[in-house]
């Protein structure tokens, strides 16, 4: 296991739809514990591959002392209920902002041996898995941001010290639209 940097807002790599994982070998299983490892040292509560520049669908999660990692989600809203609270990213670093996301979650896809797991999530695990799952389609929880939001989103993301003023960051809306902020109707 090794503690990995982590790519922050304005990389590329951050905005890059994540292939499913084929194999599960040795190699996948030293990414399970490389996440987990850097998303512990950074206290987060998830850590998506594609935060390690590693374009699978992978993240790990440590939530409600659940900690675990997903492989190819899918995920299910048993439910409409929403929820809205504070939300940041390892890879937006200090910035909390209100987002909404579904309150309850249930996410299918496999371990890191190719075993089916499943996790149903609410609050806060339905958040994280939600994030998460979003990272390995290349949105970030800023482009859920209504438009208010995510201009004062990217007011602080560009005052803060870490910001790369060389490459400035692409923007985007969720590819799920304003009017079906969530992908229902399958």
């Amino acid at each position: 296991m090794t503690v990995q940097p982590i790519r922050l807002f304005g990389d590329p790599v951050l905005r890059t739809p994540a292939d499913p994982v084929r194999d599960f070998d040795a190699e996948l299983r030293r990414l399970v514990a490389d996440l987990t490892e850097t998303m512990r040292e950074s206290n987060g509560a998830g850590l998506a591959a594609p935060q390690l520049g590693v374009g699978l669908r992978v993240f790990a999660f440590d939530v409600d002392d659940v900690l675990g990692h997903l492989i190819n989600p899918v995920l299910e809203f048993p439910d409409e209920d929403e929820q809205e609270g504070p939300e940041g990213c390892l890879s937006i670093p200090g910035l909390y902002f209100d987002t909404r996301r579904r309150q309850n979650v249930v996410a299918k896809g496999f371990n890191e041996y190719g075993d089916p797991v499943q996790i149903v999530g609410t609050g806060l695990m339905a958040r994280c898995v939600q994030h998460e799952t979003d990272h390995l389609d290349g949105v970030l929880f800023v482009d859920r941001l209504d438009p208010a939001g995510r201009k004062e989103a990217m007011r602080a993301i560009r005052q803060a010290d870490w910001y790369d003023r060389e490459a400035p960051p692409v923007v985007k809306l969720s590819p799920h639209g304003p009017a079906n902020p969530f992908g229902l109707g399958r």
